[in-house]
């Protein structure tokens, strides 16, 4: 793979996620989701208004033409396992953005997943 196509596929990976960290702050920010039709539709008022789900939404479209761009340049079966790379991103930003504490059989498990990315990225 050559360079330009891993960063285009990175990339989108990066986007995708900071996508679902700014929906978790969207989602913090409108509160749980209650029971039933009326929690369903006072959580997605509460969402409408939050400007992260916004940036969210924002990310997650760019997310999705970057790694259209890295799929024109590369074969799917090369470029997918690449996003396992985003549960590298979301275990330390959680950690450092949201105080979550990552767990020592959760960092073993991402690390099996990084050395299955390297040998992906390798081939």
């Amino acid at each position: 793979m050559k360079l330009i196509d891993l960063e285009l596929l990175m990339t989108g990976v990066v986007l995708n996620a900071a996508a679902q960290l700014l929906l978790k702050v969207a989602a913090q920010s409108a509160g749980p989701l209650a029971p039933g039709l009326a929690g369903a539709r006072s959580f997605a008022a509460a969402l409408a208004v939050t400007p992260a789900c916004w940036a969210a939404l924002v990310a997650y479209g760019l997310s999705v033409g970057v790694w259209s761009a890295g799929l024109s340049r590369v074969p799917v079966s090369q470029a997918y396992p690449l996003l396992s790379a985003g549960y590298v991103l979301m275990l330390l930003a959680g950690w450092w953005m949201l105080g979550e504490t990552p767990t020592p059989m959760r960092v073993g498990g991402i690390a099996v997943i990084i050395a299955g990315v390297a040998m992906v990225a390798a081939s």
